[in-house]
């Protein structure tokens, strides 16, 4: 249970669900997803699944360009945060050495 509260929670989620909703759609699609066309169907029918479809079809590939565009971001500032830490990892929050030297070389609280 810990397991699937921490995936639900982890910053990539959203955007990864709604990326995996979106290639599961195509796929389907690719499969036979329109099969329904080919059975004797009262218009009305066939025409509220073309409109769904058609709805489907438009805003599929902006939903899914939306969540790859977020996970790159995402990925990129975790990815940039990460360098940002190293680099500062090595320096008090002043930005002084963590050896006890201040900048110029001298030693500190002496």
């Amino acid at each position: 249970m810990e397991t699937l509260k921490r995936v639900v929670r982890n910053e990539y989620f959203p955007a990864a669900a709604v990326l995996t909703l979106v290639v599961l759609f195509w796929v389907a699609g690719l499969f036979g997803g329109l099969s329904l066309l080919s059975r004797s169907q009262p218009p009305i029918a066939t025409l509220t699944w073309l409109l769904f479809v058609y709805a489907a079809a438009v805003l599929t590939p902006l939903a899914g360009i939306l969540a790859a565009a977020d996970l790159l971001r995402r990925w990129w500032r975790n990815r940039r945060a990460a360098k940002a830490g190293t680099a500062q990892s090595g320096t008090r929050n002043g930005g002084t050495p963590n050896d006890g030297t201040a900048k110029d070389g001298a030693k500190l609280g002496s």
